[in-house]
């Protein structure tokens, strides 16, 4: 409720502004899929390393359509978050300032639908960036292919209860891996999961 009070908000207030048309209703056929690396994992502190997302149109990870931003060295960026994203403090110093990401982020993504593997996190990060500097957040429609895995699990296997490894999915839909924990990477393989899990869906398996 309170998420849909505070969209209400943020359409009015930008009812005629550069960004008006995000909250308009989207009548096409693509989807982006969004994925980030941050130098930790609290929703409350981690900052961006870099960005990534690439279109889906049918059945169809429209990997030429892509986006993949990596941001200036953020302060909190620490030996341990480099060893799972790999991007060192030398890999940003040619990296964009965060409002010019997330400009290029909102240009890309439009008013399309946004998907993400435990998406809730890449939007908390995303949002809280983006609310100080264009005074909205991420308006669009959203599916996380995390909780349409674990739905399917659960139908077969009830007593599952756990969060689904993204490895472990890949591997169980029959999906490659892309350059595992970078941005890109991760977005063009939820993109592969979330196309199999929608087949398997229409054909009722």
């Amino acid at each position: 409720m309170l998420k849909m009070l505070r969209r209400v908000a943020d359409q009015r207030r930008h009812a005629n502004g550069e960004y008006a048309w995000l909250f308009r209703p989207y009548t096409g056929d693509e989807m982006v899929v969004i994925d980030t690396e941050t130098t930790g994992l609290d929703t409350r502190s981690a900052e961006l390393v870099s960005i990534a997302a690439v279109r889906v149109r049918g059945d169809h990870v429209l990997t030429s359509e892509s986006l993949d931003l990596r941001l200036r060295r953020p302060d909190s960026l620490t030996g341990d978050s480099i060893r799972i994203h790999g991007l060192r403090g030398m890999d940003l110093d040619n990296g964009e300032s965060i409002d010019s990401a997330l400009a290029r982020l909102l240009d890309f993504v439009g008013n399309r639908p946004i998907v993400g593997w435990h998406l809730g996190f890449d939007l908390a990060i995303l949002n809280r960036e983006l609310r100080p500097r264009f005074g909205f957040e991420l308006p669009n429609a959203t599916v996380d292919v995390a909780q349409l895995w674990r739905r399917r699990l659960r139908r077969r296997h009830p007593e599952i209860d756990s969060l689904p490894r993204f490895e472990s999915a890949a591997e169980r839909l029959g999906v490659p891996v892309m350059g595992r924990n970078t941005a890109l990477g991760d977005a063009v393989t939820t993109a592969l999961m979330f196309l199999r899990l929608e087949r398997t869906v229409a054909a009722g398996s």
